[in-house]
């Protein structure tokens, strides 16, 4: 069928969402239209590409992009793909392409920036429509790219609001991976996890503030863990910070998560507070704070460090998580399939064993191979082959519906409960965009 404008918005009501949102390959196609190759999508850091020549893969929507670092150590955004006869010019996901871009195709070869350089047989051009000025012979560019503080990202069409502004308040997600740095720098380390979930991309995103889940679905992970906590305890060792990650699970219970708040912000955007304990009374810990104060005095590092985020949403394409120096961002590959990379961050001058700590957390419970992570992916999965039943036409977000607080442009779920605000944002967020007048 082909869907009007109408019936999109008839799929999303205030406390449910049609399940075809979640199946359907013609509301994919609409959703990389008017969703992910209309507004910005993330690219990736500066710190990806060093040095001149130095590039990083990404997907924009359907669209393939090169983020690299050219001779005057600019960052550019180009397509990925040859003007002459298609071909795509990287294939290695991340690597140094060298003083140029050279097509192995017919060898026409391009500048850092995407300006075409030369091609074999030159001379035979002379006097053809093809002109070396022309833009149309040069590798293209998103209509629009931008960076906040470092972190890159594209638009494909023109006209809708900047990048400072389509962020607003899920930029202090990007300030805190940096201003938490006593260097006040932050830097990629290494590569990343990649995972292709067999679900819709709106699942994982909701996944992420879904406060409900967390001692359901990983409550075997914690009581894992908390018989590992006991046995070190017998031993008379001290229990180490990071199986806190795991234990606490199942020592907050089905129903221990109704402290943690959530808050919807303009542009489909939302955020869930901070929990685990991550300023323990330690030394380490003590000694991260000591330089905090160094570099940015007393008052400044201590509004730093009170800002109580635990997971940011960037809609509709990033999930951050500032006190344990992760990112992740989604790339839709179709409506069953979501390419998802986790990456980790170093900040700059912070103590090593701080990293150490969240690197624990990284692969502990952000891993491909860890339990936390099998469990979700095991739902999601489930989650999509249900919905691709008929035997209800409808998803429930119907927890404390109708209880959330309006204040000004912000949304924030309920007190002390364990509401489905977020999952009813973002729906109510996609149902905007997907109904919107298209951007020229």
């Amino acid at each position: 069928m082909s869907w009007t404008t109408e019936q999109i918005a008839a799929m999303v009501e205030p406390d449910r969402a049609h399940r075809k949102a979640y199946t359907d390959p013609e509301i994919f196609d609409l959703e990389m239209e008017r969703i992910f190759e209309n507004t910005w999508i993330y690219i990736g850091h500066e710190s990806q590409v060093k040095e001149p020549g130095d590039y990083y893969l990404a997907q924009v929507g359907r669209q393939p992009m090169i983020m690299v670092k050219d001779k005057n150590g600019e960052v550019q955004v180009l397509y990925n793909r040859c003007p002459h006869r298609g071909a795509q010019l990287c294939t290695a996901r991340k690597g140094n392409t060298g003083n140029n871009f050279y097509c192995s195709y017919h060898a026409w070869t391009f500048h850092l920036d995407g300006k075409l350089e030369s091609m074999p047989a030159k001379q035979a051009y002379e006097g053809t429509n093809l002109d070396f000025e022309d833009p149309e012979f040069h590798m293209a560019r998103p209509a629009r790219s931008d960076n906040y503080r470092g972190f890159w990202f594209a638009k494909l069409s023109e006209g809708g609001p900047d990048l400072r502004s389509h962020l607003g308040e899920s930029a202090s997600a990007f300030d805190q991976l940096i201003d938490r740095a006593p260097g006040k720098e932050t830097e990629v380390v290494g590569s990343c996890f990649r995972m292709v979930q067999q679900s819709n991309w709106k699942i994982f995103l909701e996944n992420q503030l879904d406060a409900s889940h967390p001692g359901v679905t990983h409550e075997s992970t914690g009581k894992s863990a908390q018989q590992v906590e006991a046995k070190i305890r017998a031993d008379g060792k001290e229990v180490p910070l990071e199986l806190s990650f795991l234990s606490d699970f199942a020592r907050l219970g089905h129903d221990g998560w109704t402290k943690f708040g959530t808050i919807g912000f303009p542009n489909g955007h939302s955020s869930l507070e901070g929990y685990m304990g991550l300023r323990p009374d330690d030394p380490d810990t003590n000694e991260y704070v000591r330089r905090m104060y160094a570099a940015y005095g007393e008052e400044k590092a201590e509004e730093i460090l009170a800002v109580n985020i635990h997971h940011m949403l960037v809609y509709p394409c990033n999930s951050v998580q500032p006190p344990l120096q992760q990112l992740r961002t989604i790339r839709p590959l179709g409506p069953d399939r979501t390419l998802t990379e986790i990456w980790h961050f170093r900040l700059k001058d912070a103590p090593e064993e701080i990293y150490r700590r969240s690197l624990a957390y990284y692969y502990l419970v952000n891993s491909p191979s860890t339990l936390v992570n099998a469990d979700d992916l095991f739902n999601w999965w489930k989650c999509q082959h249900g919905l691709e039943s008929s035997a209800r036409e409808w998803v429930s977000f119907h927890r404390n519906a109708g209880q959330d607080i309006e204040e000004g442009d912000k949304t924030y779920s309920a007190p002390d409960t364990m509401s489905e605000m977020p999952l009813r944002h973002m729906m109510h967020a996609w149902r905007d965009y997907m109904t919107a007048e298209k951007e020229a």
